[in-house]
């Protein structure tokens, strides 16, 4: 309910750096497809891969007085004109043209809202009693939920302990609205001398006016419905550079089947041109792609390299999905999840699977005939040749070798879990304000990252690792990397949750979804919030990228499935089907198809 202020709200804070649940495969199937405020230091400072770069400092901004804020609604009319008033205007409006009827019909709920908080603040209880009930039926339907909590602010002490009210009067309520129909309703407040609705549109809302032909009912429902209305138009003129950095060059060795040699008829067989490097296709960089240098990432490492080499000679075989073209899709099913599943991620391989649970676990599942092993204790290490070439399969115990391992250090539900591109790390957040990073290779807790004030809802890793992302109860984002203890980034501006976030494939960005109805794009080089995405109904609970970085896809309570041009800040399609919330999200591979969940159902698009 609460909105934009007209300065913005962000802030960029820079800081120094039965049984068991079991895990079964399908009982047929064709094989897997693709898949789709303050800060205090808990653990060592480390525990993850190198750090590539170190960020500066700055303090964070206090919250504004709440005395002062709801000050402002002392400057009242007569408690008995404020219907009068709002029914002389709701009559203007339902009579003016269809085509600024549309636009201005956008003022009834920021005015009514503010208008009931003065009554309520000045005393006038009764008043503000039959206000509610005469006109919150008027109001859009998207909005009943607000309207559920505005209700029980009946006295002038409910206002001063709730949040939501505090964010709508420190905030400013965003209205896109042609010139033509903000010419005609200024002519007639000032014709009906209404200065009451005058002030509180002058100091309430921020009215974001163009030159053009007035929008249709369609055109404006499918942008706003978000606690801050709609974004400023300049909120979504920044550059963004969503391309993808240029991939290193790494020598891809021949296939041994790619080696000359003779065939079953005896004639010699073929031999294929070697391939360049794994970055041939994308020999120029991408004109959309950051510099590669304009944040630091970490290098790769042998590991990394062997597996992009297998990935490009994996893509040399894939097909180009489509309607005609599905993909195989294997599903897995978790038994005995009596304690609650609440996190789930895969790794890029499909070689482990994480789940986390209600009952403060962490479990990682190896769905490959490879069991999951523990480094042997410090002593039988000292014995191992460390020149050999097997050295690394050497130090793994073999004694400890299982499908399942489980991961216990958390204190509350398990909300978000997420493993490292080099599968080393897994992260997982947590309703205790945590989020803890555990080694793959001991079945440890390397850190505790204690940042969040209240239950962290999601947490992802960078696509370059080393770099990872929180959002929870305390409504902002939090920008980590493995080896700091304390957040480099506090992406600050949402008005509620920050329910769900994702990197963008460069890195370089990262989006946030909330229970205030709107996504924002931030930069992770400045801290800026760089999009603001409107459109949405309710919560938004899933977020995903694109391959190819130019779109975002994301999903809400309100069933609806959205897809955004980051480039150019706009909405270039929906998605319908689902009549529920969109709680999963993503794209295949080649980005041809995507899949969305809600509970017990999932649709290919």
């Amino acid at each position: 309910m609460a909105a934009l202020a007209e300065e913005q709200t962000e802030v960029a804070v820079k800081l120094e750096p039965e049984g068991p649940p079991t895990l079964l495969p399908p009982q047929a199937g064709d094989g897997a497809g693709e898949g789709g405020g303050g800060t205090t230091n808990n653990g060592p400072n480390g525990g993850g891969p190198a750090a590539p770069g170190k960020v500066g400092s700055v303090a964070v901004e206090d919250q504004p007085d709440v005395s002062a804020v709801l000050s402002a609604y002392n400057q009242q009319g007569d408690p008995t004109m404020y219907e009068e008033y709002y029914s002389g205007l709701k009559h203007f409006i339902e009579c003016s043209l269809d085509c600024h009827r549309a636009e201005l019909s956008q003022l009834f709920y920021p005015l009514f809202v503010h208008m009931y908080l003065e009554l309520v603040y000045n005393q006038h209880e009764n008043e503000a009693k039959s206000f509610f009930e005469k006109f919150h039926g008027d109001q859009e339907c998207y909005y009943q939920d607000d309207l559920r909590v505005l209700s029980s602010l009946t006295k002038k002490e409910h206002m001063k302990g709730n949040e939501t009210m505090l964010d709508f009067r420190t905030s400013k309520f965003v209205l896109r609205i042609s010139r033509d129909s903000y010419q005609l309703l200024k002519r007639h407040l000032q014709e009906k001398q209404n200065n009451q609705i005058w002030n509180i549109v002058q100091e309430h809302l921020y009215i974001d006016i163009f030159d053009g032909m007035p929008r249709s009912k369609q055109q404006i429902d499918a942008m706003v419905g978000s606690l801050a209305g709609e974004a400023k138009r300049e909120a979504n003129k920044s550059k963004v550079f969503f391309g993808l950095l240029k991939e290193p060059e790494i020598e891809v060795p021949l296939d041994d089947e790619d080696e000359e040699g003779e065939n079953e008829e005896g004639k010699p067989k073929k031999k294929k041109p070697k391939k360049d490097s794994i970055g041939s296709k994308s020999k120029k960089q991408d004109p959309n792609a950051p510099p590669q240098n304009r944040i630091p990432l970490p290098e790769l490492k042998d590991s990394d390299k062997l597996d992009k080499i297998m990935n490009m000679k994996e893509t040399t075989k894939r097909v180009r999905l489509g309607p005609d073209c599905l993909p195989s899709i294997c599903f897995y099913t978790f038994l005995n999840a009596y304690q609650g599943l609440t996190a789930v991620d895969v790794t890029d391989d499909s070689s482990l699977i994480a789940g986390g649970f209600a009952d403060s676990t962490v479990r990682v599942w190896s769905v490959t005939p490879k069991k999951l092993r523990s480094v042997k204790q410090a002593a039988d290490l000292s014995l191992i040749d460390k020149e050999s070439d097997d050295v690394l399969e050497r130090i793994m115990d073999e004694k400890t070798a299982s499908e399942l391992k489980i991961l216990y250090g958390h204190s509350g539900p398990v909300y978000g879990a997420s493993f490292s591109p080099d599968r080393n790390y897994l992260l997982s957040s947590s309703e205790d304000g945590t989020v803890r990073l555990w080694s793959l290779q001991t079945f440890t807790c390397l850190v505790g990252y204690k940042g969040h004030n209240y239950p962290v809802w999601d947490t992802q890793f960078s696509p370059y690792g080393y770099y990872f992302v929180s959002g929870g109860h305390d409504r902002v984002a939090r920008l980590w990397a493995t080896d700091h203890y304390q957040p480099l980034r506090i992406f600050a501006g949402h008005l509620a949750d920050v329910n769900c976030t994702r990197f963008h494939p460069n890195s370089n960005y990262v989006a946030t979804g909330s229970a205030d109805r709107t996504v924002r794009l931030w930069d992770v080089l400045n801290g800026n919030c760089v999009r603001i995405f409107t459109g949405h109904k309710g919560p938004i609970h899933s977020l995903t990228f694109s391959p190819n970085g130019r779109f975002l896809a994301t999903g809400a309570t309100d069933g609806r499935v959205l897809l955004w041009d980051i480039g150019h800040g706009l909405m270039v399609g929906e998605l319908k089907g689902h009549t529920d919330t969109v709680c999963s999200l993503r794209f295949s591979r080649d980005g041809e198809i995507l899949a969305s969940g809600k509970w017990l159902e999932m649709t290919l698009w």
